[in-house]
């Protein structure tokens, strides 16, 4: 059984575990009981009533965080040609093909995000084994394998706080939503952004209840179980 420590201990006292908070009432507790000296990320867990089993029932996506995640976001571009010269120009970290594959290959993975033009991915095909493991394998399902047109605002989303959401094993879905450090106004739109982003997802596939049980925690903080009503009623409409 996991021991935890004195702030910890402190933390739980103030979440009522048999509460279920309304969205932004939860925010402001999450920001409260972050106890730690380093600015942790909020976080939102949601437990969905597909079967991730069932090829039918799966959910993928990407949700655009209009007040972007904290942190400056390294992007990776797989490009050549005129391609590359405009992933360059749009501000990419990092623009290659070949070069940029045999330094992966050689254990380089100082980027946050890959991104890729159709005409790459024969190439970068062989590196699934290290990027998929890690989240970072370009996927069209993703948004991350674009036309060279297309590049420019695939960077600039990925910049402003791009995240791709994807159903676990366990039927449940992990997502940042920002730092404790943000203003509660600020999480709250980085959460409606993501719910939306969630519901549009929606498999054909899914039956019954889509979203069963939400919640919200910090890096180092105890979880704080979201009332699904208010929750999935948010809309930046």
């Amino acid at each position: 059984m996991t021991k935890h420590g004195k702030k910890y201990n402190e933390a739980v006292g103030l979440v009522d575990r048999t509460q279920l908070y309304p969205p932004l009432e939860a925010i402001e507790l999450a920001k409260k009981v972050a106890y730690s000296k380093f600015d942790e990320t909020v976080e939102l867990h949601l437990r969905m009533g597909v079967d991730p089993r069932d090829a039918t029932q799966q959910v993928r996506g990407v949700a655009l965080l209009p007040h972007g995640l904290g942190k400056k976001v390294r992007v990776l571009v797989f490009a050549q040609g005129e391609a590359a010269r405009d992933a360059e120009t749009a501000g990419a970290d990092l623009v290659g093909g070949d070069d940029l594959i045999k330094k992966i290959e050689g254990g380089f993975l100082d980027f946050d995000t890959a991104i890729a033009t159709p005409d790459m991915m024969g190439k970068v095909g062989r590196l699934g084994k290290i990027l998929g493991r890690r989240g970072l394998m370009p996927n069209p399902k993703s948004g991350t394998v674009v036309a060279g047109e297309n590049l420019p605002r695939a960077i600039s989303e990925a910049r402003q706080g791009r995240v791709e959401f994807k159903l676990d094993k366990t039927a449940i879905i992990h997502l940042p939503l920002g730092k404790v450090s943000f203003e509660a106004d600020k999480l709250m739109g980085n959460l409606t952004a993501v719910i939306e982003a969630i519901s549009r997802a929606k498999p054909a596939g899914a039956k019954g209840q889509y979203i069963k049980t939400a919640s919200l925690t910090t890096t180092m903080g105890p979880g704080i179980k979201l009332n699904l009503k208010p929750t999935l009623s948010l809309t930046s409409g």
